[in-house]
């Protein structure tokens, strides 16, 4: 549920969020969560079935999910990957998909005029100890080598010169990612669907049947649909479907107050930037906003309850204006204005949940933490799966597999914590 502490939601104006379904509803489609994959699905079932009615029915409000609360990198090359031929071949479809998800979005956003701070000017992959330089961004050096992609390898001076501080030692910049306001970019692709999509917001699914014909129960009302397609993240199990399988990890995002004239001045670096940390668990990952905010995004939990913390928002605010301190003394008196969390869905293994699951219902959910790459890609191909349109991508993106099924909780539990643990120590130099 939307706690209304979304920082990039909270710097933008006002939305008026579409009704909740009211009554009884019969659709050719019903599609579940306005995520990433979501409206994907439902822009792309709409051009391919122009005369067919869908549904697109969303918990809370459009923005307020996972999809509006994370660090808005949209990502097109790879990192943290071995130099493997298996691992190379899959990072090549992995440029493939997040590269037509990239060209679908901008697409949408230049010919709607979305305001969203599209920024196309890269990102920085960084490491702060040797340790982080050697294991992950020099074998990130090689297969991007490998691949023939272009960037920029900084260290010390010049990366500082770039990004204003000096807690990382080296980082590498590429071209191809954009940086944007994810909660502003989820608003446009929503206020901009095709006419035979209606979105329904506040409308959580309360039960779902898929036998005998597709019936979904809101609060207010019902939907029977032809077919289905559930883009639902880390609650696809509620729905009944890749039970054990999906793992709900809870990531922390703060924003500061927007700077002065004045203190910008007093900040070196360019104007906008963004960094992403060798080590997502342990790292840190910075930007500086076109409205010239410091985002801080550090600390992910384990959630299995699918409950967001909110108790623990002060203790990471306090933690985060810790880090914005040290880092940026020139800034004394830029207080963290805003602090928030949002649930990334990750398998242990990678796989991802594509496909069909009965007759008539299809999944897109788990991007592994690529939601605007992945995420975007899952749902325009699954379109293109359920409703019969030939995609070579399809195959691509089923090449990634089916999330491995995972102990019984509390051993799942028990296990999870061990690994974040471990990592939290044996990567402790990266935070």
């Amino acid at each position: 549920m939307n706690d209304k502490t979304n920082g990039w939601s909270r710097i933008l104006p006002p939305r008026q969020p579409r009704p909740a379904l009211q009554g009884e509803l019969s659709v050719d489609w019903a599609v579940v969560g306005a995520g990433q994959a979501g409206l994907a699905a439902a822009r792309r079932l709409a051009e391919n079935r122009p005369g067919d009615s869908i549904a697109l029915i969303e918990a809370g409000e459009v923005g307020e999910g996972a999809q509006g609360r994370n660090a808005g990198f949209i990502i097109d090359t790879p990192h943290n990957v071995g130099s493997s031929l298996g691992e190379l071949s899959a990072a090549r479809d992995h440029v493939r998909l997040a590269r037509s998800a990239i060209a679908s979005l901008e697409e949408q956003v230049r010919k709607h005029g979305i305001q969203c701070d599209w920024d196309p000017n890269g990102k920085l992959h960084t490491a702060v100890s040797p340790q982080g330089i050697a294991r992950v961004l020099k074998p990130t050096r090689e297969v991007l080598d490998s691949l023939g992609e272009p960037y920029t390898w900084l260290e010390d001076k010049a990366l500082h010169e770039r990004i204003g501080f000096k807690h990382f030692a080296a980082g590498i910049h590429t071209p191809g990612a954009v940086l944007v306001n994810p909660a502003a970019l989820s608003r446009g692709l929503a206020d901009h669907l095709p006419a035979n999509v209606s979105l329904y917001e506040n409308t959580p699914v309360t039960e779902v049947r898929f036998k005998p014909g597709i019936r979904l129960s809101t609060p207010q009302g019902t939907v029977r649909a032809g077919k289905l397609i559930l883009a639902v993240s880390v609650f696809a199990g509620q729905f009944g479907v890749l039970r054990n399988r999906l793992i709900p990890i809870s990531a922390y995002g703060s924003l500061t107050r927007r700077l002065t004239e004045e203190e910008q001045g007093r900040l070196e670096g360019l104007r906008t930037w963004g960094l992403t940390p060798a080590n997502a668990f342990v790292g840190v990952t910075v930007r500086r906003t076109p409205d010239q905010r410091i985002l801080i995004r550090q600390d992910m939990r384990y959630e299995p309850r699918l409950v967001r913390d909110g108790d623990s928002y002060p203790q990471v605010a306090e933690h985060h204006q810790a880090l914005f301190d040290t880092w940026f003394p020139a800034l004394k008196g830029v207080n963290i204005e805003h602090t928030w969390s949002g649930f990334i869905c990750i398998s242990s293994n990678g796989g991802a949940g594509f496909g069909e699951v009965a007759p008539g219902v299809y999944t897109a959910v788990c991007d592994n933490g690529m939601g605007w790459t992945k995420g975007t890609a899952s749902g325009l191909l699954i379109a293109d799966k359920a409703s019969g349109v030939d995609n070579p991508l399809i195959a691509t993106y089923e090449s990634f597999g089916r999330p491995a099924l995972l102990p019984p909780r509390p051993f799942l539990d028990v296990g999870v914590r061990a690994r974040f643990s471990w990592e939290l120590w044996s990567n402790r130099r990266e935070a």
